[in-house]
């Protein structure tokens, strides 16, 4: 599939685990790719790159941030559990700040990294879809509940179109029995943004981040105009996988479709 590249395309969260894996993959969308971070991020390799460190919860630093860009992939942040004063500037504020910048420099696409953490306490004997309720399992889910919240308002009000993208488990392969329905390969993570990035006319859409694993607790239905269609599948990694010990019934990562974040914390 060939598109027309953009100019310019914002990674923010580069220098984090998915950051890096998107860092090489990217570039085929676009003429430049600007990476950022508020760790170090390894040196430019190409003139098609720049580094710009910054700190999400500075408003000024990603006003600058976001200029020249023709659209956004906001995979920056807190990633896992945490106190909520953690999680507040980076996680919060933070999206705050990329929409905003985003509405003063006439950017209209985002791809907002969210997660399956935002619908964490349905269990594993349920499936949802997009228009089910949001049972956020933690304050980290509780922060991507708020940036989906975001980016409907700033469609509705701005026309700024966001998919935001409920990504399940996205490592090299599946750690666990949770996983086995929850991975999300690193094709089909780039596969998704692709169809993210290129599709015409996304509004707001939700869509679920997982391979076409055997075992399924999420309906893309509503987000079926993406086009996303995930070739990988965990079944290959399941005999491995199967050989750990069995968790107890009542372990959160046997019940709930978010395993262990619903119950980390409290933090006080």
């Amino acid at each position: 599939m060939t598109h027309t590249p953009f100019k310019r395309l914002l990674l923010t969260g580069a220098a984090g685990g998915l950051g890096k894996v998107l860092r090489e993959r990217l570039k085929g969308f676009t003429e430049v790719l600007r990476l950022s971070d508020i760790s170090p991020i390894e040196p430019a390799s190409t003139a098609q790159e720049e580094i710009v460190q910054c700190d999400l919860a500075d408003k000024t630093a990603v006003h600058d941030l976001v200029a020249g860009v023709d659209a956004i992939i906001h995979f920056g942040g807190v990633s896992t559990e945490h106190a909520f004063e953690d999680i507040l500037g980076p996680n919060i504020c933070g999206v705050f700040h990329i929409y905003e910048a985003a509405r003063k420099h006439g950017v209209k696409r985002i791809i907002f990294a969210s997660s399956n953490h935002v619908i964490g306490f349905y269990r594993q004997d349920e499936r949802i879809d997009a228009h089910s309720q949001r049972r956020p399992d933690s304050y980290y889910g509780l922060s991507k509940c708020y940036g989906e919240d975001v980016a409907s308002f700033y469609f509705d009000r701005y026309g700024i179109e966001t998919v935001s993208l409920r990504i399940g488990s996205s490592f090299p392969e599946p750690a666990n029995r949770r996983m086995l329905s929850t991975w999300l390969s690193y094709d089909d993570l780039t596969h998704l943004i692709e169809r993210s990035l290129f599709t015409p006319d996304v509004g707001h859409t939700v869509v679920y981040g997982a391979s076409a694993n055997r075992e399924v607790w999420w309906d893309n239905r509503h987000a079926a105009h993406l086009g996303f269609q995930p070739k990988d599948c965990s079944e290959q990694f399941r005999a491995q996988v199967e050989k750990q010990p069995a968790p107890a019934a009542d372990d959160p990562n046997r019940v709930y479709q978010g395993g262990a974040f619903v119950a980390a914390g409290p933090f006080d």
